[in-house]
């Protein structure tokens, strides 16, 4: 029964999904909405993009066996990453009718910057998109009591995001983001008062993290503490800043005030709410100590997902299951369209005459979207076992130190150049895959904090030395339909 119903909460979101892509005309309204999203789907598409099968199955995980300082990145992070986009990027970015953020990038500093650090975002989201796909496979190999592999699980859900993506692009994830969100809070909000009731009462469950030091934040006061919480805080607070996923809902508002207020709210939200699913799981440690102590020993992951089918009513599975789909779903078909968007507006048209028909343009768009879906399914199978947590954190070094320093240079710092810019990706990416492959120095320093400073260096010097590479204006792409 639980299993049938969650098939029919993907039937109705593929539903609204599609009757969401009748507004689709031409390739602005499938990459941004076409600038016609109101502030308040703005706060939901935000918060509901970032709030994914991490924050509800591998951030609790993290939280359980370390408490808030184990979670720095996730949601912290995360969610001041948005809040700062909001503060120092939106409102410059908006001014600029760009279609995607590598856009940015090619206006700036021209074409190589541009094709590099689009491969650089691209390659980010196979990590991050894995990790919804892989929650996916979970859901379906737990629902029907392991008949479904988890493979399996995860095409399946492939596909039921794929359908609407394909046809609806932002539109379709706007409007189903904001669907998903009202049951991902409802859902979960029942379940948290549930579940504090079945453990004697939320104050028993907050008594009981305080006397395991959960509730810690700060590292201890060591050199090489303080050094590696910082690190890990940036990753997603800095890395997920040039993205084109966060670059689209900015674009995607109606208004500047919508772009800029939209993601700080966000943001901010995505914060507080993202206790509740460690709220959950440090319950699950009162209404069962042994079985949680022995999943803790083999998957965290499997915790919550446990103590809902175990513990809980059918009522309370639905609801479960209902608020983790819709986390996943939203969060996944975002990722899906932003790299498929970004190959074909920066990528493709480095093949093709700038006259190529917008429609044309919107097709290509279409088959980028599903060449991704079906790379990410493959990677994800293959990766089969790895933590979400650790998918998700791996995937934002990559634009951490290839891309965020040329974009805040580039906004703030008039004298930042194309060889600065290229330099600060090159130097950047290298410092890091060398702190990455060699023990002795990642064990030492953290490779995406060593990679950050590299790239600052090479974007200053770059661009104070005599220049031997210049920026040749590429030129605009006008963006049909957003006037």
């Amino acid at each position: 029964m639980l299993l049938i119903m969650v098939i029919a909460y993907l039937f109705v979101t593929i539903g609204i999904g599609l009757w969401a892509a009748r507004r689709v005309q031409n390739s602005a309204d499938f990459a941004i909405a076409g600038r016609h999203l109101p502030m308040y789907m703005i706060i939901t598409t935000t918060f509901a993009t970032w709030f994914g099968s991490e924050i509800v199955l591998g951030v609790p995980a993290k939280f359980i066996k370390g408490g808030l300082n184990a979670v720095v990145e996730d949601p912290f992070g995360a969610g001041l990453c948005l809040v700062l986009v909001g503060v120092f990027f939106a409102a410059k970015l908006y001014r600029m009718t760009l279609l995607t953020i590598s856009d940015y990038y090619r206006e700036r500093y021209g074409r190589a910057v541009e094709v590099i650090c689009s491969l650089i975002i691209m390659l980010s989201y196979l990590g991050w998109v894995s990790a919804q796909v892989t929650a996916l496979g979970l859901v379906f190999n737990l629902l029907s009591g392991g008949l479904i592999s988890i493979p399996w699980g995860m095409t399946i859900g492939v596909l039921s995001i794929l359908v609407y993506t394909l046809w609806g692009g932002m539109w379709s994830v706007a409007v189903t983001d904001f669907i998903q969100m009202i049951i991902l809070v409802v859902g979960l909000v029942v379940l948290a008062v549930f579940a504090a009731d079945m453990a004697g009462g939320a104050g028993k469950v907050i008594d009981l993290a305080v006397s395991r030091d959960m509730f810690r934040f700060w590292p201890e006061p060591t050199w090489h503490e303080m050094l590696f919480f910082f690190g890990a805080a940036i990753t997603m607070m800095l890395g997920s800043i040039p993205q084109q996923d966060v670059f689209q809902r900015v674009m995607s508002a109606n208004t500047e005030k919508a772009a800029t207020h939209g993601t700080v709210i966000g943001g901010t939200a995505y914060i507080l709410f993202a206790f509740v699913p460690m709220f959950l799981v440090a319950s699950a440690l009162l209404i069962m100590p042994e079985q949680t102590a022995a999943l803790l020993e083999d998957d965290p992951q499997k915790v919550l997902p446990t103590l809902v089918m175990d513990k809980m009513p059918v009522v309370m599975q639905v609801l479960f299951f209902g608020a983790l789909l819709s986390a996943i779903k939203s969060c996944a078909s975002a990722t899906l369209l932003a790299p498929s968007v970004t190959f074909t507006e920066n990528i493709w048209r480095q093949f093709r005459p700038e006259y190529i028909s917008d429609l044309e343009n919107l097709r290509i768009m279409r088959i980028s979207v599903l060449v991704f879906a079906i790379a990410v399914l493959a990677y994800s199978i293959k990766m089969e076992g790895t933590p979400i947590f650790e998918l998700v954190s791996g995937a934002y070094q990559v634009p951490l130190v290839g891309a965020f320093v040329p974009l805040v240079f580039g906004l703030y710092w008039k004298r930042a150049t194309t060889q600065g810019a290229l330099c600060a990706t090159v130097l950047g990416i290298g410092v890091w895959v060398l702190f990455m492959g060699t023990p002795a120095l990642h064990e030492a320093f953290p490779q995406q904090l060593a990679g950050v400073l590299a790239a600052v260096v090479g974007m200053v010097a770059g661009s104070l030395v005599p220049q031997w590479v210049h920026h040749r204006p590429a030129g605009h792409h006008a963006i049909a339909g957003v006037e």
